[in-house]
């Protein structure tokens, strides 16, 4: 009966030692996710602001472009002009 009740307290203790082993493998990943989660949180918080630095230059290149064809136009309405006063100045 000794016996039984020596090998019953082995096994208990081996398996509560196995346990606390276990809970020291399960609180170590916990805190690597977490460490993790934080970081990936960090980098979407990093590409949230590289995005909106981007839709901000390309709304000024939309800017600019629009610019650059509105003087395009008028530099084509320019030469227009100056051709048609040479064309009626030629046939005079």
């Amino acid at each position: 009966m000794k016996n039984l009740v020596k090998s019953i307290v082995v096994v208990m203790m081996m398996a509560f030692v196995g346990a606390c082993g276990d809970s020291a493998a399960i609180t170590a990943s916990k805190l690597k996710a977490q460490n993790d989660a934080s970081r990936a949180g960090s980098a979407a918080q990093s590409a949230e602001a590289a995005a909106q630095q981007a839709q901000a230059a390309a709304q000024k290149a939309d800017a600019g472009a629009a610019g650059a064809a509105d003087s395009a136009r008028r530099a084509n309405d320019a030469v227009a002009r100056l051709e048609a006063a040479f064309s009626s100045s030629v046939t005079k």
